[in-house]
C-alpha cells in the first residue's frame, strides 16, 4: 500500500470514530496521531496525557507545551508506578499490568465525557516485537488507527516531517521500568535515579541513550554518535562524576550500543526488595 493510500485509511478510520480520546505520551507516534484527530475531528478529539514516575519529566512537558501550542484539550491523569497491583514485583508481564491500569483510567475519563473511543499509537511496526502491553490494549477495547492503517514507524516519521511536527525525528522512548531486569524490585528511587542520569546525558547532547539499571552499577546504551562521544576524557569523567551523585557506584559502557529490548537478554533473577 502506498503512503498516500495509508493517508487516506487513516482518515477514514479517524471520520468513523468520530469522538476520540488520544493516549498522549508527546512521542513520534501519539504525537502524528494527535494531530491528525484533531485535524479531522476537530473539538470532538481530547488530548489524554498520563503524569507518572514511570516516565521522563521532560515528556510530559513536551505534552503539556504541545497541547497547549496546538489548541487541542488536554486532561492529565496522575499514577504512581507502586499503586499499579503487581508491577514492582516487576514480573516479565509487567507491561501488560502497565497497559491494563493506565488505559483502563484513560478509558474512564473518556466515558466521564461520552467519549466513545480511546485511540492510542501503536504502528505497523509494533507488532513485530513481544509486547505484552498490546494484548491489554486489545483487550480493553483500545484502538490503533496508525497499526490499522498499516504506517510505519518510517511513514510516520516522514508524515510528521511533512507536516512540521517537531517530533519528526525524535529518539524512540520507553517507559523507565525497561531499563530494569525482571525480577529486580521496582521503586519510584530507581526510576528517579534512571531518569535523572539520562536527564544528564540528555542535557550532555546524547540522543539515544538508555541507562541500564543493574544494581549500583549503571549500564549505558547509546548509538555510534553517543560511543563516538564517550571517547573524551571530560566527558567521561563529568558523566562518571554525575552518576555517582545520583546514586550509582560503579558506571559502564555498552560496547553493542544501544538496542531494543536488550533486558531480555538478561536471565530472569528471583525478585530483589528495595534496600
Amino acid at each position: 500500500m502506498t503512503l498516500p493510500s495509508k493517508q487516506i485509511k487513516l482518515a477514514q478510520i479517524l471520520r468513523e470514530l468520530d469522538s476520540v480520546a488520544v493516549a498522549f505520551s508527546s512521542g513520534v507516534d501519539s504525537t502524528f496521531l494527535l494531530k491528525a484527530a484533531h485535524d479531522i475531528l476537530g473539538n470532538r478529539t481530547l488530548a489524554v496525557t498520563i503524569r507518572a514516575d514511570l516516565f521522563p519529566n521532560r515528556e510530559f512537558d513536551e505534552a503539556i507545551r504541545f497541547a497547549e501550542a496546538a489548541g487541542i484539550e488536554h486532561v492529565t491523569i496522575d499514577v504512581v508506578a507502586r499503586d499499579i497491583a503487581g508491577f514492582p514485583q516487576n514480573p516479565p508481564h509487567r507491561c501488560y499490568l502497565c497497559k491494563t491500569e493506565l488505559f483502563s483510567r484513560i478509558k474512564r475519563v473518556a466515558e466521564e465525557r461520552a467519549i466513545p473511543y480511546v485511540i492510542e499509537g501503536s504502528n505497523a511496526d509494533d507488532t513485530n516485537d513481544d509486547r505484552p502491553g498490546l494484548q491489554a490494549i486489545a483487550e480493553l477495547g483500545i484502538r490503533s488507527p496508525l497499526w490499522e492503517a498499516g504506517l510505519t514507524k518510517q511513514d510516520i516519521r516522514q508524515l510528521s516531517r511533512e507536516q512540521g511536527l517537531p517530533t519528526w525525528n525524535k529518539p524512540s522512548l520507553a517507559c523507565l521500568a525497561s531499563r530494569v531486569p525482571y525480577g529486580v524490585e521496582i521503586t519510584g528511587e530507581r526510576l528517579a535515579m534512571i531518569d535523572k542520569a539520562e536527564q544528564h546525558l540528555w542535557d550532555a547532547g546524547f540522543r539515544q541513550v538508555r541507562v541500564r539499571f543493574h544494581g549500583n552499577l549503571a549500564r549505558i546504551e547509546t548509538d555510534e554518535e553517543g560511543l563516538q562521544r564517550l571517547l573524551g576524557k571530560n566527558c567521561r569523567e563529568e558523566i562518571n562524576r554525575r552518576f555517582k551523585e545520583i546514586g550509582f557506584v560503579y558506571v559502564s559502557v555498552d560496547l553493542q550500543g544501544y538496542r531494543t529490548g536488550s533486558m531480555n537478554e538478561v536471565p530472569l533473577v528471583p525478585h530483589v526488595a528495595a534496600k
